[in-house]
């Protein structure tokens, strides 16, 4: 299905060896401008919280808007990659600029602060423990992606981040008629989100991952309540789907997300949303739909009380040292959101192994997903309190509490590091392989709105 212009596309993609760090992402992106200043402009949007400055590369200058921007979540490198890539070809190719319309904004890192504390594992190895012991992710207040304004119902927010800020001013200045937020997974198959369906679209985006060697995912969903258009693509999540779904099923509204997400914001102005989200890893196993010998809610239960033990071991953790703690540390905020954020899903998760709809065979997919969420939120969210304590530790904030939490966890770690990998199928994804599909994702969505005007 795919057309023979975007399998040259793909051809584009050099091999790559390493992620970039949030220097060399904006170090790049000015150098793009000063090589094709005829075709670009390059402007600052804003600034970070620790005083980066937030660039965005305008290329062409006729047609409707696309906004591209990198790193909404700093965990996922992927993505200022893929629009490295995009705005090299569109300097360098007029044809292609031609075909695809729009005026381009490209934004290579949105948050270089929290990509800095992920520049432990960008260079490598790529093993999934060193991954996960040099790993960061935000609180969820502290999150671009999802610190959008919100009002609905009982749900508020209004703490916007200035990095979250410039984002808006972007999105109310240009009106975008195409907005992607380049995302990452790590485990699993590619699938995506869309902020409308666009049948025309589904099949290309299915086949792009599969021709690069990537499974498609067809495991559970990161949501109960994500509204599935096509195998491996849902529509776009938003706080007020949310937040319905846990009220018709007499759930606590989870904490997870802070505010709204940059797809709320734009749909007021018609923005077709593609968010493609890519793994590091691969297991074969989520794009097998057949049935397995395991019941779906034993899955279910399993699932919970691996959930239920991290929290334990969080809020023991975190309860053991108290306030001893750095309170301005990032490790340590985050760890606290997440212990808390976190607390009401094991429940939830119950409810739902209750349910009769859960009383069936389990695909292999969903035996696949269900299992490694476990493992994946172990060995981040843990693995952020125990780079929390470390951090305690080499600051000099030695206290008994602290080096014997540290000692605990830290055995504890090992132990879950070990268990995730035991008998692990999975196969690390050549970075090539990962930008390659992620842009020409984007590309064939921006060739599809072009042809439909």
């Amino acid at each position: 299905m795919l057309p023979a212009w975007l399998q040259d596309e793909l051809e584009t993609v050099p091999e790559i060896a390493v992620f970039s760090t949030a220097d060399e992402l904006a170090e790049e992106l000015t150098r793009l401008h000063e090589r094709h200043p005829d075709v670009t402009t390059l402007r600052r949007i804003g600034t970070s919280r620790l005083g980066d400055p937030l660039l965005c590369l305008t290329i062409g200058s006729a047609g409707e808007d696309a906004l591209v921007f990198g790193l909404p979540h700093p965990n996922e490198p992927i993505g200022g990659l893929t629009a490295l890539h995009l705005a090299r070809r569109l300097c360098e190719d007029d044809v292609l600029r031609e075909r695809l319309g729009h005026r381009w904004h490209v934004i290579s890192c949105i948050d270089p602060d929290g990509l800095r504390l992920n520049h432990g594992w960008l260079k490598g190895p790529f093993t999934r423990e060193h991954y996960a012991r040099n790993f960061y992710r935000p609180a969820g207040d502290e999150q671009i992606e999802w610190t959008f304004p919100l009002d609905y119902k009982t749900a508020y927010f209004d703490a916007v981040l200035p990095e979250t800020a410039a984002l808006m001013r972007l999105i109310d200045q240009v009106r975008p008629a195409l907005m992607c937020s380049l995302h990452n997974t790590e485990v699993g198959g590619a699938y995506y989100y869309l902020s409308r369906p666009e049948p025309e679209l589904h099949g290309v985006l299915q086949e792009i991952p599969e021709r690069l060697g990537l499974s498609l995912d067809r495991g559970e969903p990161e949501s109960p309540s994500m509204e599935q258009f096509a195998d491996g693509i849902f529509r776009m999540p938003d706080i007020e789907t949310l937040y319905d779904y846990h009220v018709a099923h007499d759930d606590p509204m989870p904490e997870k997300f802070g505010g709204n997400s940059s797809h709320s914001y734009a749909r007021s102005y018609g923005t077709l949303t593609l968010l493609s989200e890519l793994p590091h890893w691969d297991d074969a196993r989520v794009s097998d739909a057949s049935p397995s010998t395991t019941s779906y809610a034993d899955l279910l239960r399993e699932q919970a009380a691996g959930f239920r033990e991290l929290v334990t071991w969080m809020e023991d953790i975190l309860a053991a040292t108290g306030d001893a703690l750095t309170p301005t540390s990032a490790f340590v905020r985050a760890s606290r959101y997440y212990a808390r954020a976190m607390g009401p899903a094991p429940d939830g998760i119950e409810k739902r192994a209750a349910e009769p709809a859960s009383q069936r065979p389990a695909t292999v997919a969903e035996v696949a997903s269900l299992s490694d969420s476990v493992h994946m939120f172990r060995l981040r969210y843990a693995g952020m309190l125990l780079r929390a304590l470390d951090a305690e530790l080499g600051i000099g904030n030695a206290t008994p509490a602290i080096r014997s939490a540290q000692a605990k966890l830290a055995r504890q770690y090992d132990a879950w590091i070990a268990e995730a990998e035991e008998g692990s199928s999975m196969v690390q994804i050549p970075i090539r392989s990962l930008v390659a599909s992620q842009y020409a994702a984007l590309v064939a969505t921006a060739d599809h709105l072009n042809r439909a005007r």
